[in-house]
Order: C-alpha cells, then sequence, then structure tokens
C-alpha cells in the first residue's frame, strides 16, 4: 500500500504557550473536527487534550500511570486511570467521534487488538508512533551494535516501556491486514516537518522519525 498525504499546510494554531506545543500534538489536533467529542488513551500528562479543548473539542482520557491522572485532574481534565489492553473493552461501540492513541501504540502488550477497539469506540482513530526504522535507528544497531535511543525514545532497553516497536511499514501492512482504511497519513522528520509526500513509502520508511495515521473502519487506504 502506498501513502499518501493529501492536505494542506496546518492552519494557524495559537498555542498556550506556543513553545510547548508538540508538532505532532498540532497535526493530531488539526486532524480532529470542532465539537467532536475524544478519547485520548495514553494521554500522559494531559497537554493534547488542553489542546484539544483550546479547539472547541469535548476531550476525556484515560492514563496507566496515577501520577499522570492527578497531573491531568490538576489541570481540570476528565481523565480516569485504566489500561489500553485491558479497560478499553469496557467502552462500547460508537461511543466517541474520534479515540486517539498519541506515542502510546507501541507500550501496549496487544496492539492489534487495542488497534481494534480503537476503531469499534470510536468513528475514526487518529494514532501516532515513533518509527523503528528511521535512519538514526538504523545506524545505532549497524554501527553502535546496540538497541537504539533517541530523544523520542530515551529509555535503555532495560528499563523502557516499549514492547512493541514498528516501523511505518509495519504499521501499514497491520492496517492492510485488518482492513482499516488510512483516510490522512503523515510522516515526520527529526524536526517535526511533514515528509514530502511526493516521494516513494521507503523514503518514509526511512526518513520519517514518527507516524500519525487518520484511520476509519472498512476499505483499504491507497
Amino acid at each position: 500500500m502506498a501513502l499518501q498525504e493529501q492536505t494542506l499546510p496546518l492552519p494557524g494554531v495559537t498555542p498556550h504557550p506556543p513553545e510547548k506545543q508538540r508538532s505532532d500534538h498540532l497535526l493530531v489536533a488539526e486532524m480532529v473536527a470542532p465539537g467532536s467529542k475524544v478519547l485520548d488513551v495514553g494521554c500522559g500528562d494531559g497537554d493534547l487534550l488542553q489542546l484539544l479543548e483550546s479547539r472547541g473539542i469535548d476531550g476525556r482520557g484515560i492514563e496507566l500511570s496515577r501520577e499522570g491522572v492527578n497531573r491531568c485532574v490538576a489541570k481540570g481534565l476528565a481523565v480516569v486511570q485504566g489500561d489500553a489492553d485491558t479497560d478499553l473493552v469496557n467502552y462500547p461501540d460508537d461511543a466517541f467521534d474520534y479515540v486517539i492513541l498519541s506515542q502510546t501504540l507501541q507500550a501496549t502488550r496487544k496492539p492489534k487488538t487495542v488497534l481494534e477497539n480503537l476503531l469499534r469506540i470510536g468513528h475514526r482513530a487518529i494514532v501516532s508512533f515513533p518509527n523503528f526504522g528511521f535512519w538514526k535507528m538504523r545506524l545505532q544497531l549497524l554501527i553502535g551494535g546496540h538497541m537504539p535511543r533517541t530523544e523520542n525514545l530515551p529509555a535503555t532497553w532495560y528499563d523502557t516501556p516499549n514492547i512493541h516497536f514498528c516501523t511505518i511499514k509495519d504499521f501499514v501492512q497491520l492496517c492492510d491486514e485488518i482492513n482499516v482504511k488510512m483516510e490522512r497519513a503523515v510522516a515526520l522528520d527529526l524536526y517535526g516537518r511533514p515528509v514530502p509526500l511526493n516521494l516513494p513509502w521507503w523514503v518514509w520508511n526511512m526518513f520519517g522519525e514518527q507516524g500519525v495515521f487518520l484511520l476509519s473502519r472498512g476499505g483499504k487506504g491507497k
């Protein structure tokens, strides 16, 4: 399957404060229609939820760590403690317009099941993850002979929460396997800029530090 990015440059966003907004968060927020009802799975400290709410979006969150939940609640966010691997099954079908899994897929025990639940609970899902096929990862394995560490993946191999690393190519193949439609696909480079859409997929897999995908049920993307 070839990847396609069919969108215009990001519209102007006024983050608060602007320097603290991550490029992937801005991209995810731009994918969500204003007024939508959203569940952010693995919402961390709630930075993305805050950004969504500033854009008129009704956000809810689920977070594994108690510390993360406490920080979210202190910000006035509606967040509960829960595990994506075990607790998503308790949510009813079509409960949200969008379900977001931001930089969390690689930390789940059953990524395929989690992805299927995202698209059961929401009409659409937005998934972002670090690309293990990124050239810096490959170089560390090839030249250094050790498990890669980057700014987005700083933990050592023995204490990392990430247990299912994948590449952009791996994720696209999974979407094919479970008949998921990719409405939008973006690879972000080392500086958070979109990799040009007219480049072949292997360039995305090599030079995209992370992938961000807008997904829906049924039918296959091209």
